[in-house]
């Protein structure tokens, strides 16, 4: 089990998660974080840190392409281990459904 970084996060891209992760296995795109599956150590810190509810078991019903998105970006966007500052219009991506199809970049983002 693995925990994966779902579209809540796009747009958002709070990284309080980043800051508690023991094995740092977070990864930065231009508009989200992703965890690589095969770093992660399924410890779940990183749950409860995120404040939109991003970040979820990948066992949870629904999750495939999830884990799929998670894995692939992984191989190639940069780690990252320090928190950074949020995007400035990250309260008004909160609770948008569906962002993946239409705000989703795959992009990297700066790393550390």
């Amino acid at each position: 089990m693995t925990y994966v970084v779902n579209d809540n996060c796009i747009k958002c891209k709070y990284m309080d998660c980043v800051e508690v992760c023991p094995v740092d296995c977070f990864y930065e795109g231009e508009n989200m974080l992703v965890i690589h599956p095969d770093e992660c150590i399924d410890c779940g810190v990183c749950e409860p840190e995120c404040p939109v509810e991003a970040i979820k078991p990948d066992t949870e019903p629904g999750l495939e392409k999830w884990l799929g998105v998670n894995a692939e970006y992984a191989k190639t966007w940069p780690n990252i281990t320090v928190k950074k500052e949020p995007p400035e219009d990250a309260k008004k991506w909160e609770g948008v459904p569906n962002k993946f199809e239409e705000h989703f970049s795959a992009n990297p983002g700066g790393g550390d």
